[in-house]
């Protein structure tokens, strides 16, 4: 009961748990909505310490997902998937295989893509089961790593929220720090030192990390010292969860604006703690939405050049939730899931009038 519970909390239409002990898969694919499409999203490859925790962040991912596409104004709902597991020593063939045969019984329900601790090579071994899977290599028709793509609108949103807080989009001398330095972390930061920011950068990983310092000369700090530095930008670029009642007393930023999903630990208090203490938080459903443009252009035909069009438009579409923010005197965060609410609730009810339409006709059809 507990989990059909946490599915009416959360608003799911669907969860499907996946097994095949013979190749070592456990995975759960979450379907929030299909509202105003098939529900896209990633497949997350992390050892997660129990099925629990597991669950708890696919339904959150999903449900991310709804909103970035609804707030991106795409014609797709949310959905999400992971697999429990260390991807550097339990990833196989089969194994890929496998849970893509799951994706394939949902219909085109779900859509798949590459996520933390799956790649493009994944893609292409889950392609062998089901055509539902986007993020493929160019040799594939597809649009190759979307990381390019999802930074560049991570930067868009950085723009706005600079030109909303510190009175310009310019980005030259100031100061941004980034949690993380994974494939969209790693791009930002290069997009950031063109824009000639100073860029102070942290990874868990001390290889990812020096390569940032060797290849971009930024400024390698702790991990543990990221999240407190002194900058105008916090850039959250690896795992969520980071804003939280420990964190936020001690930042020191006057903007949090970066990649990962989730960052709000308590969506609603916690993003009334940034607004309490001023700082302009960049919803991150809405900065991130770049990589689900490039692989959304996969699905009509890729072009780079129209993924980073679209991302472009980001700017924009974070401007508006500052305006809304303002308007109303409510957190940023708020403001977002609103706007994102709004637009699927009108799709909805459109749905609603063609359904009610269709009965009628059936109801008054003769005999």
């Amino acid at each position: 009961m507990e989990l059909f519970q946490q599915m009416a909390g959360m608003g799911h239409e669907r969860v499907l748990f996946c097994s095949n002990p013979a190749v070592g898969l456990r995975a759960i694919i979450a379907v929030h909505s299909t509202v105003l499409g098939p529900g896209l999203g990633g497949v997350r490859m992390w050892p997660y310490a129990s099925m629990d925790e597991a669950l708890t962040d696919v339904l959150r991912l999903s449900r991310g997902m709804t909103y970035k596409a609804a707030a991106a104004g795409l014609h797709l709902g949310g959905g999400k998937a992971v697999i429990l597991g260390d991807p550097k020593q339990d990833k196989s063939e089969a194994l890929l295989r496998s849970f893509g045969r799951y994706v394939e019984s949902l219909g085109g329900l779900y859509i798949t893509a590459e996520d933390v601790g799956t790649d493009m090579d994944d893609m292409e071994q889950i392609l062998a089961e089901t055509r539902w899977v986007t993020g493929l290599s160019l040799a594939q028709g597809g649009g190759g790593d979307p990381s390019p793509v999802t930074a560049f609108g991570v930067l868009q949103g950085i723009k706005a929220a600079a030109a909303w807080q510190l009175g310009s989009p310019r980005l030259a001398g100031h100061t941004v720090a980034i949690q993380g330095l994974g494939s969209v972390g790693f791009a930002l930061a290069r997009y950031l030192r063109d824009e000639g920011a100073r860029v102070l950068a942290a990874d868990i990983d001390p290889d990812a990390a020096a390569r940032a310092r060797d290849q971009l000369a930024v400024e390698v700090l702790a991990p543990a010292e990221v999240l407190e530095a002194e900058c105008d930008v916090l850039a959250p670029c690896a795992l969520g969860a980071v804003l939280d009642d420990h964190s936020i007393p001690k930042l020191r930023c006057k903007i949090v604006a970066g990649a990962a999903n989730n960052q709000l630990a308590d969506e609603e208090r916690h993003g009334q703690a940034l607004h309490d203490r001023g700082i302009l938080y960049a919803p991150d459903f809405v900065l991130n939405a770049g990589g689900l443009f490039n692989v959304y252009s996969e699905l009509t035909g890729y072009n780079r050049e129209t993924a980073l069009s679209m991302a472009r438009g980001l700017y924009q579409n974070t401007t508006r939730i500052f305006e809304m923010s303002r308007a109303h005197a409510i957190p940023t965060s708020v403001a977002a899931h609103r706007i994102a609410e709004d637009r699927i609730a009108s799709v909805t009810s459109m749905r609603s009038h063609f359904w009610a339409r269709k009965m009628r006709a059936l109801r008054d059809a003769p005999a």
